[in-house]
């Protein structure tokens, strides 16, 4: 396989925060805690898989978080953090990977920009820890009294995800079993690794007690942003009976060239979508490659990108797609096309539009040989 996977660690029992579930499926921004954990690695394009290791008694629950993620079935964990993070290693070893990206399950904050940080990194390091600088005066104490002020020079917190080359972290981890370590820079630390900082984020926080959880629900009330993608895709015609644009078969004397049904509006759309939550493109997600898609109807593809946003607590705001060519005639489908795209990305077609334009004879869709379509996407993310 080789590649990058993400490690989630979710199968502790959360003491510190009290009460009988444990804080990674308790409610956030009306999606469990480890919902969004997930969510941030499944549709990342640097992460190839992704597997959580969990409580055997967690399943229902976990089933329930990673409803229609791409993600590996979860492995269950063991007595200990440590011991959790080395069975998901082991359970990993078959897929060979390159690295991995060990990360808690507690952490839903995690933003690309730190994945991304970490990944480039291990390109020239065996190990490497995201962190932030220490910025409190830090004091000792004994007895209820100062005794000491500490100096923060050279200090940081540390955070996850933390990445390593497999196979050298899965030998530390089996190196160092039953060992208390707190992390698994420690374990790499432990096995003579060196470990290298990157930046990571202040808004990267773990959720450890109750009052962590209501800090967090407090950072999604209202915090969101808008986010803009654009899509482009060209198709040449070929022998056929029909068109298909935008889920839709258009009457007309040829058919479109692909791998797939080469519907060029429905592929140009979904890119926009993909580039909205800056989830790469059709190709990562669906190689010509692969035999899977071999003349794959497009809706596939575009209900996939629907469902990462939403895995992601967005929203499709509003798509706005242009077809490109002198024939087929796009306006008397245009009614058809919109419902379509509602039926396929569960919004009102009020959100939608369809437009048409040629070239005035100019280039290859003047020539009519083949169609290009263009496509913007403006989708609401959470902060």
């Amino acid at each position: 396989m080789g590649g990058t996977v993400a490690l989630i660690v979710a199968a502790g029992r959360g003491r510190r925060f009290g009460g009988d579930l444990p804080k990674q499926y308790h409610d956030l921004a009306g999606r469990m805690v480890l919902r969004h954990t997930l969510a941030a690695f499944a549709t990342n394009p640097q992460i190839n898989a992704v597997r959580a290791v969990i409580h055997p008694d967690d399943r229902q629950l976990y089933d329930i978080a990673a409803t229609g993620l791409p993600v590996l079935d979860p492995v269950d964990g063991g007595a200990s953090r440590q011991d959790s993070v080395r069975f998901g290693l082991e359970s990993l070893e078959a897929l060979a990977p390159d690295r991995v990206l060990i990360h808690d399950a507690a952490r839903p904050f995690v933003d690309a920009g730190t994945i991304s940080r970490v990944i480039a990194a291990l390109g020239e390091q065996d190990a490497v820890l995201p962190v932030v600088p220490v910025a409190d005066t830090l004091k000792r104490g004994q007895d209820g009294l100062v005794i000491d002020t500490v100096s923060r020079d050279g200090l940081f917190r540390a955070q996850t995800p933390q990445g390593f080359r497999f196979e050298r972290i899965l030998a530390a981890h089996r190196a160092t079993a039953g060992q208390e370590l707190t992390d698994d820079a420690a374990v790499a630390e432990r096995a003579g690794m060196r470990v290298a900082l990157v930046a990571g984020a202040e808004d990267n926080v773990k959720i450890t007690t109750a009052a962590d959880l209501e800090r967090a629900r407090r950072l999604f009330e209202g915090a969101g942003e808008i986010r803009t993608g654009s899509g482009y895709d060209v198709h040449r015609f070929s022998e056929g009976d029909g068109t298909w644009l935008c889920g839709i078969k258009v009457p007309h004397e040829f058919g479109l060239l692909g791998h797939s049904d080469a519907d060029v509006g429905l592929h140009a759309l979904t890119d926009a979508l993909l580039g909205a939550i800056a989830a790469g493109d059709i190709g990562h997600h669906f190689p010509p490659s692969d035999p899977r898609w071999k003349g794959a109807p497009s809706h596939l593809f575009l209900a996939h990108a629907a469902t990462l946003i939403a895995a992601r607590g967005g929203r499709i705001v509003n798509v706005d797609v242009t077809l490109i060519c002198e024939r087929p005639k796009v306006g008397p489908h245009r009614p058809a096309m919109t419902t379509r795209l509602a039926e396929i990305l569960g919004i009102d077609q009020g959100r939608i539009s369809v437009k048409a334009t040629t070239t005035e004879e100019l280039g290859f869709t003047g020539r009519r040989e083949g169609i290009a379509a263009q496509a913007t996407a403006s989708v609401w993310l959470p902060r």
